[in-house]
């Protein structure tokens, strides 16, 4: 069997720029892009925050430009999930189902999932006025109601920042109290834009088909239930990495994210690289994970150099 110089798993921004330089390298790298390829941004509509696209793209479209580009340097594509890996000796294996791969350095990028509430009119609505994102959808709510949805850290985040854009931002949250940092949750509570709705939960998003108009909460006490006019809603109830495949075999934080060493893309075993949403918990921006894709192709080239090949 032919040993791969580079695996990626994962098609995001970061595994296609991973795959844009590698390739571009003469590694010929393999990806693995999974059977929903493209990650996250294939769910967005409007991308108005990546650089060099002045009119703003659609997701889709995006990804699609960065699979070519990869493509026309030599990047070869599987499109199947990867159900087992074993990175215990060199060279490193990669399994889809009982089809064995190996290569002598891997780049993991396969992402995170915001959490959702679990409710149908989510779905229904999503890209039509829900979003798990502030920073790349705000500007779309100008000078409208909207709601942000979670009590931690990020929910004040979003929210503080979709006070520059909206009339108003209602924070749902299922207890009487914040359990984000004192300092954020006061800083929320300050600005006068903010509406905290205590004790609730959201049981129905609704619309007109196109666009969210407004929520349904429940007051978990009493049972009793009200409508909220509003034109966006925001679930920040935090993201869960997609690490499930890397369990027992790399170093990872509390809640799933891979760490890598300061600084650069190395994880806990060398030759294995991580990049994009996978460990960052911080920015989760499209332009930041396609950064941390290059480096994580330029480290997987130098470990290659550095040990000859």
């Amino acid at each position: 069997m032919a040993v791969e110089k580079v695996i990626i798993i994962g098609s995001g921004p970061a595994g296609l720029t991973a795959a844009l330089y590698t390739s571009r390298a003469l590694l010929k790298p393999l990806m693995f892009e999974g059977e929903m390829p493209g990650g996250l941004l294939t769910t967005t509509t409007d991308v108005e925050n990546y650089p060099g696209f002045p009119e703003g793209i659609m997701g889709p479209e995006l990804m699609e430009n960065m699979r070519k580009q990869a493509e026309r340097f030599g990047t070869r594509f599987i499109t199947q999930n990867v159900t087992k890996v074993d990175f215990k000796s060199r060279p490193f294996k990669v399994w889809v189902g009982d089809k064995l791969y190996e290569s002598s350095t891997v780049i993991v990028s396969t992402g995170a999932s915001s959490k959702m509430l679990g409710i149908p009119s989510e779905q229904t609505y999503w890209a039509k006025g829900v979003s798990t994102c502030a920073t790349c959808d705000g500007a779309f709510f100008k000078n409208v109601p909207v709601a942000v949805i979670g009590g931690g850290d990020s929910a004040m985040e979003e929210a503080n920042f979709l006070t520059r854009f909206a009339s108003r931002v209602f924070i749902i949250h299922r207890r009487d109290s914040f359990r984000a940092s004192k300092i954020m949750a006061d800083r929320a509570l300050k600005n006068p834009k903010v509406e905290p709705v205590w004790n609730s939960t959201v049981d129905e998003i609704f619309g007109d088909g196109k666009l969210v108009k407004g929520i349904r909460v429940k007051d978990v006490n009493t049972g009793a239930t009200r409508e909220i006019a509003l034109e966006g809603v925001f679930v920040a109830i935090g993201h869960q990495p997609n690490s499930q495949l890397f369990k027992g075999q790399l170093d990872m934080t509390d809640v799933g994210y891979i760490k890598t060493k300061p600084h650069s893309s190395y994880t806990s075993v060398d030759g294995v690289f991580a990049c994009g949403d996978l460990q960052d918990h911080v920015y989760r921006q499209a332009i930041t994970a396609a950064g941390s894709g290059c480096m994580a192709a330029i480290d997987a080239e130098r470990w290659l150099e550095a040990h000859g090949q």
